[in-house]
């Protein structure tokens, strides 16, 4: 088990509910100093260097392994390479990569070395990486053969960028080659103790709602997240735990969600660098017997269109499942529970306060020992994890009634007003924005989400869609999400949108973006089914207006649908229009 304690809970009677007893008798325990490489690598290769810490799935075959011995090894001598090219305490350094071995062991080196680790993702075009790479000041960026080329394309515009390493790929004559460090020296003969609060990541927003900032994340903050990790993976770890998903580790749900924890608590994680399918998502979990996942709603929802009934050509040993960055939605919940046996865990939280609320299955260890949760309710978000304090708020910072939307936010201090450690530092060179995203006083006030959600009265989060994403037509106020699930449970779609088009008597209308599931036709017939599927369901004035037949949503490189994409859209439509 781990040395490093998240926190305690206190044991009362178990007549008491168990989700008070969990969260009003829990403390947060977070040492001044603190390493999320001697957390998640360290201590691993010193107590268990032979266990593997990542599988690279292949079509064929086991997968070769990473151990977290070998881990190690090659976070320290890069670490030490880096050192060699210049790169010191506090650097932003890129790390552009897939799941594979070289994405943690080059995390854990730079957090080795007390440096900065700012993931990118692979689907970012040049456009994209230069203005995170030069709002940064990163001083070097680690790439392969797919990501490299916009790399290079973009290096003469940031000035900062001094050094590209190359991955599995031939260098440039000024760059140097991921093999070559790794013989060329030795590993790190000292490695940077950091204090808690020190920087540790910097991850970029996905800019749904304007340009993306950086949120500088302390090493604290790993320990910020366990809390809803533990609960959301229904309490992990297990002896024989293994974890994947295909989240991308460059942005916070793949990064802080899966492979950081995992590691933390040593235990397996497969890596997989393919094209999601859903009949890939479920060989792989049945190869590799994957007993925990985070699977975001709209590859679930594929995979239930895809495969109904998995249990007749797979064999799963899923133990939990967590879902986020969109709402789930009872249609997609109602198929976890039945067709894969297990309840999904929505989770949410965002990259400046990650893993705040969600849910936590039951589970009965090996001894026998059972470790309760609370149910999860069908279309709600969870309740606050132990250790955070979330309420909803409304313009003034007051917390709403129970039942009265408002803004998601979190408090600065838990229950027990002690500092909650999940908290970002700030946006990067951006104090205004920092400012902005907290009502009260600086040092015990709340951080809005930007989420707009109405809490029940048994604590229990339902979601209305982001604040900018609710509109009002025809005087009612609307959150798209519940229309989105509604058309979602139609055999016809596969996926939909819901965004306000701009009408002259009403203010807005209604309107849908639908994607078809295979083999079904756009059609007037088919949309005058669907209005009519949702007006059954729904109170009147919630049912589409109109229609639209699309191939693809706009998404975020988080898999978040960019409903703002679509919303512009409709409003530069009725500008042209003369409306």
């Amino acid at each position: 088990m781990p040395t490093h304690r998240t926190g305690s809970a206190s044991h009362t009677a178990l007549t008491a509910d168990p989700y008070d007893i969990l969260h009003h008798g829990f403390h947060w325990q977070v040492p001044a100093r603190f390493n999320i490489a001697q957390a998640c690598c360290s201590r691993w290769a010193q107590a268990t260097p032979q266990a593997v810490a990542v599988r690279l799935h292949e079509d064929d075959g086991p997968g070769a392994t990473l151990t977290y011995g070998a881990l190690q090894q090659q976070a320290l001598r890069l670490a030490q390479a880096l050192r060699r090219h210049g790169v010191g305490r506090g650097d932003r350094v890129a790390v552009v990569l897939p799941q594979g071995f070289e994405a943690p062991a080059a995390h854990m080196a730079l957090y080795f070395m007390g440096a900065v680790a700012m993931p990118l993702s692979m689907l970012f075009g040049p456009e994209a990486l230069e203005y995170r790479l030069r709002d940064s000041g990163a001083v070097a960026a680690i790439g392969d053969a797919l990501t490299l080329p916009a790399l290079r394309q973009v290096r003469a515009a940031c000035p900062a960028l001094r050094l590209l390493v190359a991955v599995q790929a031939e260098p440039l004559s000024d760059e140097a080659a991921w093999a070559t460090l790794q013989q060329a020296h030795g590993p790190l003969a000292e490695t940077v103790d950091t204090a808690a609060d020190d920087a540790a990541v910097l991850i970029y927003t996905s800019g749904t709602t304007g340009p993306p900032k950086g949120a500088l994340i302390p090493h604290r903050a790993l320990i910020g997240n366990l809390t809803g990790f533990v609960c959301s993976q229904n309490w992990f770890p297990q002896h024989d735990a293994v974890f994947w998903s295909p989240a991308d580790w460059a942005w916070t749900g793949g990064l802080m969600d899966a492979l950081l924890p995992t590691l933390y608590f040593g235990r397996e994680i497969v890596a997989w660098r393919g094209r999601f399918t859903p009949e890939r998502a479920f060989e792989l979990m049945q190869r590799h017997r994957v007993t925990h996942t985070f699977l975001f709603p709209t590859a679930l929802k594929a995979m239930m269109k895809a495969v109904p009934e998995p249990g007749a050509r797979y064999t799963l040993e899923l133990r939990a499942l967590m879902s986020a960055g969109e709402a789930v939605g009872d249609t997609v919940f109602a198929w976890c529970r039945d067709a894969l046996g297990v309840a999904v865990n929505e989770m949410f939280g965002q990259t400046e306060i990650n893993y705040i609320v969600g849910n936590c299955g039951r589970w009965i260890d090996s001894r026998g020992q059972a470790h309760p949760g609370w149910p999860a309710r069908p279309g709600s978000m969870g309740r606050a994890y132990p250790g955070h304090r979330v309420a909803v708020i409304d313009d003034a910072g007051h917390e709403c009634p129970r039942g009265t939307p408002g803004d998601v936010a979190v408090h600065r201090l838990d229950g027990h007003g002690h500092p909650d450690p999940v908290f970002f530092l700030g946006y990067w060179g951006n104090e205004a924005a920092t400012r902005a995203k907290y009502t009260g006083d600086p040092a015990a006030s709340w951080c809005r989400t930007g989420d707009t959600a109405v809490m029940d009265d048994d604590g229990y989060l339902w979601y209305q869609g982001r604040s900018d994403d609710v509109f009002k037509a025809a005087g009612y106020r609307i959150g798209p999400s519940e229309i989105e699930n509604c058309l979602v449970r139609h055999p016809a779609v596969a996926n939909a949108a819901v965004v306000p088009k701009p009408d002259a008597e009403r203010g807005a209308l209604v309107k849908a973006y639908v994607v078809l599931a295979a083999g079904w036709q756009a059609s007037a017939e088919l949309v005058a089914d669907l209005q009519q599927h949702v007006k059954g369901r729904l109170a009147p004035y919630e049912y589409p207006k109109e229609i639209e037949f699309i191939d693809a949503l706009p998404m975020t490189t988080t898999g978040k649908v960019q409903r703002r994409v679509l919303r512009l859209q409709e409003e530069e439509r009725a500008r042209a229009a003369g409306r």
